[in-house]
């Protein structure tokens, strides 16, 4: 599947979600997860357009977890104060939790995730953690968490139809995803908004 027209689904966008104007680093972040998700269906893509929108603030680039060195030796390294966590997730050397801090369009943090991930789309990730930052890195990553369930244990699958296109209702529950029911209605408004202008653009 993939955009037959796409600038109907930039002009649908540009008057909504991402008007009046598109920056450069809007339509680039776009693209790479459009890539990404090619043949996925249009409510999964929607969906996963929705929550970069929401994670990254509307930039539709990837973001670093906000927080210092500081915070992240106490959140996820051996030394802070989780260190039973922090080795159980793979931040065994002092470091790893400024090393394996959020990166993305969905935050991926501790070394087993980034180890994972990195497999999944072909680079190292362990090594070069900032390449999550990539848009295209970023994107495969969001593709395979929420394909296969990575963030919470739960998947597209499990929410969202295959064959047509999604109530707002399904974009709701899908929130569990990513993070509960945490800004659940606000994200589903922006997917069904990314799903009309799927649909516009010819998803397919």
């Amino acid at each position: 599947m993939s955009l037959a027209n796409p600038a109907a689904f930039f002009d649908l966008l540009r008057a909504g979600l991402l008007g009046p104007a598109l920056s450069p680093g809007e339509v680039d972040g776009c693209d790479a997860i459009l890539t990404a998700v090619e043949g996925l269906p249009i409510a999964w893509t929607a969906y996963a357009l929705a929550t970069a929108f929401h994670e990254t603030a509307s930039t539709m680039q990837p973001v670093t977890e906000r927080g210092g060195s500081a915070y992240f030796t106490r959140l996820y390294d051996v030394a802070g104060l989780r260190p039973k966590l922090a080795i159980a997730n793979g931040n065994t050397t002092p470091g790893d939790g400024a090393k394996y801090a959020g990166r993305g369009y969905v935050q991926l943090t501790w070394r087993n995730n980034y180890a994972k991930a990195g497999k999944e789309c072909g680079v190292d990730l362990v090594t070069h953690p900032e390449l999550a930052l990539s848009p295209e890195i970023a994107a495969k990553i969001l593709r395979e968490g929420m394909k296969r369930g990575w963030f919470t244990g739960k998947g597209f699958a499990d929410y969202l139809p295959t064959a047509t296109e999604a109530l707002l209702a399904d974009f709701v529950r899908a929130r569990r995803i990513i993070n509960g029911t945490d800004k659940a209605e606000q994200i589903a408004g922006y997917a069904m908004e990314f799903q009309r202008a799927l649909s516009a653009g010819r998803w397919a």
